[in-house]
């Protein structure tokens, strides 16, 4: 039995962990991936020229760009939300986007293991040892590391284990099917996204492009919801019932970021496993990577100091960053999602052209858009009359 230690261990090899792992490994570190093969979480995969950017993503793992969004009411009503100046939002296909990050960690120098996590144990000595099933199951290993990166997933067992106390992070269950897309008639360059009860009763379904597939799913944190029923009823609406069903997933999506990511002493948490999915829209690539970059550099310095202390700052970092976006997504969620009567007054409000500026600057930059204050105060009173009801839907 193996006692090397690693200088970090980075559990799950989803875009938080493979991020973490690659840039730990770049920098000089002793890293260990160790990521269970073979599964993938149903995701619409887009990502903003934001994570295209930091990210460095290559161009041919992008499968479609999006130009524009359609907005679809429970009524019917489709709003065109073009995207200006020519800008994009690219689709990438999970399956082949995780694994070429995952190999981008090995190729930086991370040890790729595969297996299923198990437990937090500690030696003797007080280091942190991750018990797992390899693939293939030869009987449980074990794996020693100075400082560990949870980012496997947001029902994480072992997240708990290391941070008890907290429980899970608040969940949307989502499910889609990729389908083969019709070789005419369908717009591969546009996403529907669909608030309708019958869809979804407190989410929205939609379906997202990836050039010759398409993602058509739905989400709710409704217990007894079908969401397969609810996923046909997308596909036949849309003329989509009869094309070929490549594969079929279903997974928690988390909607609110947890209080306590690390345990003050060797473990943080990332991605999914932080909770780190921005409520209302379920988008969660972009922010998963910068949770495991945050994450890697709060483990650097933990590291470079000796203060387990600085595993604080990727929270603190993140929240700072991010933390009133993802309040304001979590009241509009709240506010508009709840029946299909509010439902019809957002996607009409989703008309106006202030909102769709603002939303698409703020989404493909990540960043709130302060530059306009009177577009955002001509919102707010437009936001409100719609909530009253005193606006026509």
């Amino acid at each position: 039995m193996s006692q090397e230690t690693y200088d970090v261990l980075v559990v799950g090899g989803g875009p938080s962990g493979a991020t973490a792992a690659h840039d730990l490994a770049r920098a000089g570190k002793r890293v260990a991936m160790l990521d269970r093969a073979g599964r993938i979480k149903p995701c619409g995969g887009a990502i903003p020229p934001r994570a295209i950017r930091d990210f460095a993503i290559p161009d041919h793992l992008i499968k479609a760009k999006i130009n524009n969004a359609q907005i679809v009411s429970p009524k019917r009503r489709r709003v065109d939300m073009p995207v200006e100046n020519g800008g994009y939002v690219g689709m990438v296909d999970r399956c082949e986007f995780d694994e070429w990050l995952r190999e981008r960690a090995a190729g930086a120098g991370a040890e790729w293991i595969r297996g299923t996590s198990h437990d937090l144990e500690r030696d003797p000595d007080g280091t942190a040892v991750i018990t797992y099933e390899p693939k293939g199951g030869e009987g449980l290993q074990r794996i020693r590391a100075k400082m560990v990166i949870v980012a496997n997933g947001a029902r994480s067992d072992l997240a708990m284990q290391a941070i008890p106390g907290q429980g899970h992070p608040k969940c949307v269950f989502a499910y889609h099917e990729i389908v083969k897309v019709p070789e005419s008639g369908f717009d591969g360059q546009r996403c529907d996204v669909i608030y309708d009860g019958r869809t979804s009763p407190d989410f929205y379904a939609w379906i997202f492009p990836h050039g010759d597939t398409a993602s058509i799913g739905t989400g709710s944190a409704q217990k007894g919801f079908s969401l397969r029923g609810a996923t046909a009823m997308v596909r036949e609406e849309n003329g989509l019932a009869h094309v070929e069903t490549i594969r079929r997933e279903g997974a928690p999506i988390p909607m609110k970021p947890l209080k306590k990511w690390d345990n003050g002493r060797d473990v943080v948490l990332a991605g999914d496993s932080a909770g780190v999915v921005a409520p209302a829209s379920g988008e969660g690539i972009y922010y998963a990577m910068l949770g495991g970059r945050l994450a890697a550099e709060a483990v650097q310095m933990a590291l470079a100091t000796n203060d387990a202390a600085a595993l604080k700052s990727a929270r603190k970092r993140f929240m700072k960053d991010h933390g009133k976006v993802f309040m304001i997504l979590g009241i509009m969620q709240f506010f508009w999602y709840r029946n299909d009567w509010v439902r019809e007054r957002f996607v009409k409000m989703c008309m106006d052209k202030d909102v769709q500026r603002l939303t698409w600057e703020s989404y493909m930059n990540k960043e709130l858009v302060r530059k306009d204050p009177l577009a955002h105060v001509k919102i707010f009173f437009k936001d409100m009359a719609h909530l009253l009801g005193l606006a026509r839907a």
